[in-house]
């Protein structure tokens, strides 16, 4: 059988519901998957062979929600803080980001999430530029939609001028950008959150999605003061809010939806908004726990997601499986419930659902081929009887072995091919610290 890549000798988790396969093979031509099955597929004609013995294979993972660059320059700055002085601290340094620093930070990050098997990223810009992040994607081809940041009023009022010119622009935006680069690179509208954008904005928003066909991407319901602010203003809870704006719909995702009561959870699965669980984040920040259990029972699509490197500190999914079925496990005060299956689930095809990139997060014919190799043979996992629950509760981010993005194996053995990792930490540790300096001393 002809074909690029042809992955073979591991367990392979195709995901979407279907079932394991040991001793597996996956191949892999152009940038989509060919086949996916047992050990009788013909590799012969294969152009590369990577033998995945004592590995799973399986989709790379779906990060749902994100920030990438600022948040890295943020992280392990300011710890043990409320979630508004947070925001606070900030946005001192975004107020003095320049290009060459928020590429750096954009590499790096993007280095980061590669070598820990993310292949796919919804990343929200709050308010500041993209095109740092699409030069660095050039550099490390990741699959990502790059959601435009928008507000005009409270901490990110500065923000106003550059988020209506955006907005202005955005079919031309969408003309140079979207589905580019062989489909890896999507754009999107992020208007920031309920307190740091107006109703018009939110309208306008909603009116370029449905015009241009491409998706939303916000904060919604994340903590008690976010829901307090819009009950003050509005009379109505956050997800009530913009419901009674027409804004919510299928083509939005809602991160964090930590703070949802019964009215909300109907009002998003009525919609079909998606969401993006953040659950390292939301702790960390005193954010609260997501309802999953309503949510889920509600068939609400959810995506399992990092949030930006500042409220979780590393751009990881497998501690962000291991913390979710912890948590969940404590808060329902229920054992049983968020299985390890549903949890691999929410990080990769449900993941790519909830960021609206239905061509990846599974290993099928036809399906976008983002395949990672994580190592199971290793003294943390052993010994390994089931291998789902490994990769849930054991394995950790160093142990991808190799990944694979739109068919191009970027990554062999843990070495990012073509990429001077050295140079690209270098270059950002100084960035970052002479933005430190220029932004609160």
């Amino acid at each position: 059988m002809s074909c690029d890549i042809a992955i073979i000798n591991g367990t392979v988790l195709p995901m979407a519901g279907r079932p394991d396969i040991d001793g597996g093979v996956v191949t892999i031509t152009g940038n989509s998957i060919t086949s996916v099955g047992g050990s009788t597929i013909d590799v012969a004609g294969a152009k590369k062979v990577i033998d995945a013995r004592g590995c799973v294979v399986m989709p790379g993972f779906a990060n749902s929600h994100t920030h990438v660059a600022s948040n890295l320059l943020l992280r392990g700055l300011l710890e043990d803080v409320l979630l508004f002085e947070w925001l606070q601290t900030m946005w001192n340094l975004k107020r003095n980001f320049d290009h060459e620093t928020l590429y750096w930070a954009s590499l790096c990050g993007d280095l980061e999430m590669l070598k820990a098997g993310i292949t796919s990223f919804n990343e929200h810009f709050d308010a500041y530029d993209v095109e740092p992040q699409i030069d660095a994607l050039a550099e490390i081809p990741l699959r990502a939609t790059l959601g435009y940041g928008f507000a005009d009023r409270g901490l990110y009022a500065p923000r106003t001028d550059y988020s209506h010119r955006t907005m202005a622009r955005f079919a031309d935006i969408v003309a140079e950008h979207h589905d580019t680069r062989d489909g890896l690179l999507h754009v999107a509208l992020s208007p920031h959150a309920v307190y740091s954008c107006g109703a018009d904005m939110w309208h306008e928003v909603r009116r370029l999605a449905n015009e241009l066909k491409v998706s939303i991407h916000t904060h919604l319901s994340e903590g008690q003061q976010e829901v307090a602010y819009t009950t003050e203003n509005y009379g109505m809870r956050p997800v009530q809010w913009l419901d009674s704006l027409g804004f919510l719909g299928p083509d939005v995702t809602a991160a964090h939806c930590s703070s949802l009561d019964p009215t909300d959870i109907a009002i998003l699965a009525r919609t079909g908004t998606k969401v993006a669980h953040c659950p390292v984040s939301n702790a960390k920040l005193g954010s609260g726990t997501m309802p999953l259990r309503a949510v889920m029972a509600a068939g609400i699509t959810v995506g399992l997601a990092t949030d930006g490197p500042a409220s979780h500190n590393s751009s990881n999914l497998f501690e962000e499986m291991k913390f979710a079925g912890l948590i969940h496990k404590t808060v329902t005060e229920d054992v049983e419930f968020l299985k390890i299956g549903e949890i691999l689930e929410m990080s990769t095809a449900r993941g790519a659902l909830a960021m609206h990139r239905p061509d990846t997060g599974r290993l099928e014919p036809g399906a976008k081929a983002d395949v990672i190799a994580v190592n199971l043979d290793t003294a943390h996992t052993q010994p390994v009887y089931d291998p789902r629950a490994a990769l849930v509760y054991s394995s950790r981010a160093d142990d991808v072995v190799h990944s694979i993005v739109n068919g191009r194996l970027l990554m062999e053995n843990r070495e990012v091919i073509g990429v001077d990792e050295e140079r690209i930490r270098h270059r950002f540790h100084e960035a970052a610290h002479d933005l430190k300096r220029r932004s609160i001393g």
